[in-house]
C-alpha cells in the first residue's frame, strides 16, 4: 500500500496518507491519468497546503489535458494526414502570395463549421499541400473529424465502393468527416467514370462537410480534368465554389529552394 509521506515536524498532525484505495477507485471510473498523477498532487498539497478543491482541480485538469493530448495524437494517426506540416514551419516570408492574416482566420476553422470548401491553386512545390495539412492539424486540435487522400488513392477507395448502397456510404471516412483533405487535383485527367464517382463525393458532401483542394490547374482548366465533361465540371465547381475560399499561390517552389541550398 503507498503511502504519502508528510514532513517530520508535522508528523503527529499529518499522519501518512494512504491512497491505493483512492487511486483504484480513480482507476475504475477511467480517470486513468489522474490516478498516475495522485501521489505527486497530493505530496505538492501537502507541501503548499493546498485546499482539497485545489487539488481536485489540479488533478481533473491533468486528466482533462492528458485524455485530449491522446485523442490528437489518435486522430492524427487515423486522419493520414502527413507528418511534419504544421503552420508552426511554413515560412511566410518564402511565400509572400500567402497572406498570413488570412491563414490565421483559416485557423479558427470557421470555415470547417460552415462546411465551406477550401481551394487551393498553384504550381508544385509553393506549399499547397502543407497549408492543406496544417489547417488539417489544427482542425484535430479543435475536435474535427480530418481525413487526407491523395487523388489516386481516393479514387482507388471510390472505385471499390462504386456500388455500395448511400446509406452504406454515409459510413465511409471520406464522406463523414468534418474536414476532407483531397491532394494533387489535375495532374492527371480522370476516366469519365472516375469523374462520376468524384462528382457523387462533391455533391453528397455539399453544405455537409467541408472539403479542401489541392490543384495545379485553374478553374477554368477544370474540364480537362474530368474527362473533357464541360457540363460534369461545371457541375462540380457550382458545388465546390458556392461556399468556398480560394487562395491562388503563386512563388518558387520551397522544395527547390531546399535543392539549391543542398547543392551550393
Amino acid at each position: 500500500m503507498t503511502s504519502i509521506p508528510t514532513p517530520t515536524k508535522k508528523s503527529a498532525e499529518h499522519p501518512p496518507l494512504e491512497i491505493d484505495g483512492t487511486r483504484e477507485r480513480l482507476n475504475q471510473l477511467g480517470l486513468a491519468f489522474a490516478a498516475e498523477s495522485l501521489g505527486e498532487e497530493l505530496s505538492e498539497a501537502v507541501k503548499h497546503n493546498r485546499a482539497a478543491h485545489v487539488v481536485l482541480d489540479r488533478l481533473l485538469s491533468r486528466e482533462l489535458t492528458s485524455r485530449d493530448e491522446r485523442r490528437v495524437k489518435t486522430s492524427l494517426r487515423l486522419s493520414n494526414l502527413p507528418h511534419g506540416m504544421t503552420l508552426g514551419n511554413l515560412d511566410f516570408t518564402f511565400q509572400p502570395s500567402i497572406d498570413r492574416r488570412q491563414i490565421e482566420t483559416l485557423a479558427t476553422c470557421a470555415f470547417i463549421r460552415e462546411a465551406s470548401t477550401l481551394l487551393l491553386q498553384g504550381a508544385p512545390g509553393v506549399g499547397k499541400t502543407h497549408l492543406a495539412v496544417a489547417l488539417g492539424v489544427k482542425a484535430i486540435e479543435q475536435g474535427f473529424s480530418v481525413a487526407f487522400y491523395r487523388l489516386e488513392d481516393l479514387l482507388f477507395e471510390m472505385r471499390k465502393d462504386a456500388d455500395v448502397s448511400p446509406q452504406r456510404l454515409r459510413r465511409k471516412k471520406y464522406f463523414n468527416v468534418a474536414y476532407l483533405v483531397v491532394d494533387e487535383v489535375g495532374f492527371e485527367p480522370m476516366t469519365r467514370a472516375d469523374a462520376g464517382l468524384f462528382f457523387r463525393l462533391v455533391s453528397y458532401r455539399y453544405l455537409r462537410g467541408s472539403t479542401a483542394i489541392t490543384t495545379n490547374k485553374s478553374v477554368k482548366d477544370w474540364p480537362g480534368i474530368f474527362a473533357g465533361d464541360e457540363a460534369l465540371a461545371t457541375a462540380i465547381l457550382d458545388r465546390l465554389l458556392h461556399k468556398a475560399v480560394a487562395l491562388n499561390i503563386r512563388g518558387r517552389s520551397y522544395r527547390l529552394q531546399e535543392l539549391e541550398r543542398l547543392t551550393k
